[in-house]
């Protein structure tokens, strides 16, 4: 299994308790971070398993169908690893679903407006595990593009290995600056400064600044109306 597409949980190895236990602060009964990030794994893994089961689908199909291992995708399924964006954008290409399916909604109110989504109406995705909070910007329903705010923390990147889909992206840095690998090619962009590269070029995204980085960033097509991005 490649650490590229998979990041794994940070587990407590306490003594007399599961070896995969989340640590607990003492004293107070406010969830830490590690217990969320933990809940939020298994929140993504129990929609991965439902979307697979919905179709009748063996583990086996929905692996060669997103182009993952078998023994990653068991891993994600049981909120044992933190998927990174370019698997969720695989397993969102597979089982035809837009990416937000993914994303925690049950507390965000549903924009009544077909243009409009209000800042208390984003669908967030928090990756803890590759330093990265995804907010989708568009109101639901069909459309050609995708339009996000990424926030990357420092050291937060969209995944070790460069990538490749088919489609066109696009954005520009509001915040702090971020490094674009695009081939061979390494660009460092700061606050201002935009971009738009075919999606067919190996790509990848890191922040090695000490500060947040937040990206504006626009996608074509969707991650469910492509093919299944390519790792080579």
């Amino acid at each position: 299994m490649s650490n590229d597409d998979i990041q794994k949980t940070k587990r407590k190895r306490g003594t007399g308790r599961a070896a995969n236990a989340v640590e607990t602060q003492p004293g107070t009964s406010e969830p830490t971070a590690d217990e969320l990030h933990a809940q939020e794994d298994a929140r993504v893994g129990a929609v991965v398993r439902s979307e697979r089961l919905r179709r009748s689908w063996s583990l086996g199909q929905l692996a060669e169908q997103a182009q993952i291992s078998i023994g990653m995708l068991s891993q994600i399924e049981r909120g044992l690893a933190t998927p990174s964006l370019r698997t969720l954008r695989l397993l969102a290409g597979a089982l035809d679903v837009p990416i937000t399916e993914f994303f925690a909604g049950d507390s965000v109110p549903e924009s009544q407006n077909p243009f409009i989504v209000r800042a208390n109406q984003r669908h967030c995705l928090d990756l803890k595990a590759t330093g990265i909070n995804k907010m989708f910007l568009m109101p639901p329903g069909a459309s050609l593009l995708e339009m996000w705010e990424f926030r990357f923390e420092p050291g937060g990147t969209s995944g070790g290995a460069l990538y490749n889909h088919q489609g066109e992206k696009a954005g520009v840095v509001i915040k702090g600056k971020i490094k674009l690998l695009i081939g061979d090619d390494i660009h460092e962009l700061n606050e201002g400064d935009s971009f738009r590269f075919s999606s067919m070029l190996r790509h990848r995204v890191d922040n090695d600044s000490d500060e947040e980085s937040r990206v504006i960033w626009v996608v074509t097509p969707p991650a469910s109306a492509g093919r299944a991005p390519s790792r080579q």
